[in-house]
């Protein structure tokens, strides 16, 4: 029900009202140990057909191609139709335009080059390539997406650029998700964008992705989530564990880009667990059901595994949403290394130490992700709970989307201490809402939803002064 003029409403959250607005799962012995969150969105029918177009076989044909380049270090041959990153980037340029011959025209393919200026790891001037495919959404154009991996690889010596360097792993495996996803997507009708993005110039700093995330700045791009697939490909550790349903989800909490001002505001009111990236990281929880990706998603609270980085920081660094897919346990032994046997043991980046269901499974975590995010309205805009007066109910705010299939918004909350929302209670089509809950004792967020119940990620609210 619209909410007329925008007047408040209030939930009271007594009796039946408080366990309908409770919606957590149920506990069970197997899963004690997860934290209490809203119950897991289950797959519709046309998301479990997608997941499962997605082939392990064409992921392995893909990392093995790419690995068969011998090098793809940014610094090795542009020409060679055979070796180095031209020959790579020359080729998943054919298979972006294969797949994108099938959209309709949906599906636009750019090859973004520039030379990069001598900096770290730059000796001299290098021409740099990013390969884009850019599916447009048919309902909400203008709201994108992205996946990335990077094509480029490495050796032991960052530097050396003449030596094999297959990089199976790290991160033909990235690679092979999105061009897996790119065709996949490609026939589908989305109604946010879609942007699927092999880039290169990772291992020497981060250069693709920081000039694709510019470029969307510098046009003011709505890039509302970005996930970066990198060392994806293998489930076993280097003790030999292995652990085949685990991918790891990287989500910042205090934002990369946060101002002074912005940081005062977090300090009074807590939110160091509520950036834009972990609301991102909580939607793919929610919506990458087990069942049918046959992988669970482990959030892990840092912005990069411990003091290193990738693809997703030149977004985070540009105020957008981002996170980093990565296998559960690295095996430093394969990744980063020349090819070589030692006392017996082989290292090296080679595909003989990917496990390609596994790299399908982290493909069906990212395209459940995608379609829910691209098929779901929008994150709310102007979130704010409304602080002129003193009181122990809690009024919040926030700007009416403008997709054409929205139904209305949900308010959201959970304990301070909890990881996960846990309560949710429909508020209609209304800009405005108040809960006889006090803005003290939990956090509160905002959600869109649309008539096909699809829901948007969480905005965390500011203050209204």
């Amino acid at each position: 029900m619209a909410n007329p003029k925008g007047t408040p409403r209030r939930t009271l959250l007594t009796g039946a009202a408080t366990a309908a607005a409770a919606t957590v799962q149920a506990a069970s012995p197997a899963a004690a140990a997860e934290p209490a969150r809203l119950a897991p969105r289950p797959p519709s029918r046309e998301l479990r057909a997608l997941l499962r177009e997605i082939d392990h076989r064409r992921i392995e044909a893909t990392v093995r191609r790419l690995a068969a380049f011998g090098t793809r270090h940014t610094l090795s041959d542009q020409d060679d139709p055979e070796r180095g990153i031209g020959a790579a980037r020359d080729w998943i340029l054919a298979r972006m335009r294969e797949y994108a011959r099938k959209s309709d025209g949906r599906m636009t393919v750019d090859l973004q080059s520039w030379v990069q200026p001598p900096g770290p790891r730059i000796p001299a001037p290098t021409r740099i390539s990013n390969v884009v495919a850019t599916l447009r959404g048919t309902a909400s154009p203008d709201r994108v997406y992205v996946v990335s991996g990077h094509y480029d690889s490495r050796a032991s010596d960052p530097m050396d650029h003449t030596s094999d360097a297959p990089g199976a792993d790290d991160d033909a495996s990235g690679v092979a998700v999105v061009l897996e996803l790119a065709r996949v997507l490609a026939t589908r009708r989305t109604a946010a964008t879609l942007v699927f993005a092999a880039v290169a110039g990772e291992e020497q700093g981060l250069y693709g992705a920081a000039h694709l995330a510019q470029s969307y700045k510098d046009r003011r791009v709505d890039v509302q989530g970005m996930f970066t697939n990198d060392i994806v490909g293998s489930s076993t550790a280097d003790d030999g564990s292995r652990d085949p349903h685990t991918i790891r989800l990287f989500a910042e909490g205090v934002p990369t880009s946060e101002t002074p001002q912005e940081a005062d505001v977090r300090r009074s009111v807590g939110g160091e667990n509520d950036s834009p990236s972990r609301q991102l990281a909580r939607f793919v929880r929610e919506v990458a059901d087990p069942d049918a990706t046959g992988m669970k998603v482990r959030v892990i609270y840092r912005r990069d595994r411990y003091l290193r980085g990738g693809d997703h920081i030149p977004f985070l660094e540009r105020a957008y949403p981002a996170g980093r897919f990565t296998e559960p346990a690295e095996d430093y032994a394969h990744q980063h290394q020349d090819v070589r046997i030692v006392d017996g043991k082989q290292y090296g980046d080679l595909p003989e130490f990917c496990d390609f269901p596994f790299v399908a499974r982290v493909a069906r975590v990212n395209g459940a992700a995608l379609w829910s995010l691209a098929q779901a309205p929008g994150t709310p805009r102007g979130a704010k709970i409304v602080t002129t007066a003193l009181t122990n109910a809690t009024e919040l705010v926030w700007e009416r989307g403008g997709e054409p299939d929205l139904a209305g918004y949900e308010v959201v909350w959970r304990e301070t201490t909890s990881p996960e929302w846990t309560h949710a209670v429909p508020v209609g089509d209304a800009i405005r809402h108040t809960v006889d809950l006090s803005k003290d004792n939990v956090f509160f967020g905002v959600r869109a939803v649309n008539r096909a119940g699809l829901r948007s990620p969480v905005a965390f609210p500011a203050p209204q002064r």
